[in-house]
């Protein structure tokens, strides 16, 4: 293994599914609250909002989904939807609070290389790769394999895969939507007709980021169990000194960063002063930067979703602000699940945002 490699397990045990990367717990799903974010659900429309551009369609379960009647994508290819119609949904969101699960008609089947979308017609690029030249050759192959049937987007993975790799999967994605489709025909009530395996699903996630072992045991190890107890802590120590105190409510999750004490007393006057000026100020920078690494592990062992604000203790340059969103970008980018940074508030907060998958751990 070399020095840039990670060694990542993945534990599954009687009452979930671990991830551990360099002996650091990183990701938890208990079985029961694994979630079908993914799942496959034939729905019967209710009721029609068309104030809202919305419906409530009954997937069979206790609550009624939400259903977008304005799809976001211009090549979506499906009709208009009425009341009493079933129809194929996709579970986007989770169940929160008091608010259904989020659905969307336009259906996608996840491979490691590359997602179908068998009722659009957009060919797209990961935003994770960047070259132009590679980002140009995968549209092209994209536009080829798909010939204008289907919608494809081209995953971070596929820009070190053989054309051959990419193609292959291509066509077993497309062979799953044909059966799938066909138990869409003969479907006659709301229920679920297409799972979303947690354990594939992370060997999907996981096998293109590089090698992993999966080991069956009857348990964590008690570092791990350890490390999972502390998840569920409001406070959370950082690594090096200081910690992070995290809160949630309905709308959104704020993380506070603190120093734990004043890093440094400003001096008397003169060059003492300015001296303890820069050297506080230093110190701030390194409490910060090392939460960043703490911050990112611990929402993605919670599954935190929604918006996400992040306090950081006040930076006065805006070279280290700029450092900070550098090394929480660079943190972020082990999470298999789509987060975005959308930057520094007025207030000085990191505003951030992460696609909801299952449920948050408590």
């Amino acid at each position: 293994m070399t020095k840039a490699e990670t060694d990542r397990i993945l534990y599954v045990t009687p009452e979930g599914y671990a991830v551990a990367e360099d002996g650091v717990l990183a990701e938890y799903l208990p079985k029961e609250t694994a979630g079908e974010t993914g799942a496959v659900f034939l729905g019967r429309v209710n009721r029609i909002m068309s104030g809202l551009s919305c419906a409530f369609v009954d997937i069979g379960r206790k609550r009624d989904g939400f259903l977008p009647l304005t799809e976001n994508s211009q090549t979506f290819t499906g009709g208009e939807v009425r009341s009493g119609d079933l129809t194929a949904v996709q579970l986007r969101k989770e169940e929160t609070g008091e608010k259904g699960a989020f659905l969307s008609r336009d259906l996608s089947l996840a491979g490691s290389l590359v997602i179908l979308m068998p009722l659009n017609r957009f060919t797209g690029v990961s935003k994770r790769i960047t070259d132009a030249e590679t980002v140009r050759r995968l549209q092209i192959l994209g536009r080829d394999i798909s010939g204008g049937r289907f919608g494809l987007v081209m995953r971070e993975a596929s820009a070190a895969a053989a054309e051959t790799e990419i193609r292959e999967e291509c066509r077993r994605l497309f062979a799953e939507w044909t059966e799938l489709e066909a138990a869409i025909r003969q479907g006659k009530e709301p229920g679920m007709i297409r799972p979303e395996d947690t354990l594939s699903q992370l060997k999907r996630d996981y096998g293109r980021r590089g090698s992993f072992s999966i080991r069956t045991v009857p348990g964590l190890p008690d570092s791990l169990t350890g490390q999972l107890q502390g998840a569920k802590a409001r406070k959370v120590p950082i690594p090096g000194g200081g910690n992070l105190v995290i809160d949630r409510c309905e709308a959104m999750t704020v993380i506070d960063v603190n120093s734990g004490s004043d890093p440094m007393n400003p001096g008397r006057g003169g060059r003492d002063a300015e001296a303890s000026r820069q050297g506080k100020e230093a110190a701030v920078l390194q409490v910060n930067l090392k939460a960043c690494g703490e911050i990112a592990r611990q929402v993605r062992l919670r599954n935190i979703g929604g918006i996400i604000l992040i306090d950081f203790i006040d930076m006065d340059e805006p070279k280290d602000r700029e450092l900070v969103q550098t090394r929480l970008e660079e943190a972020f980018r082990a999470d298999r699940i789509k987060t975005v940074l959308h930057g520094w508030t007025r207030l000085g907060l990191m505003e951030m945002t992460r696609k909801r998958t299952g449920t948050e751990l408590r």
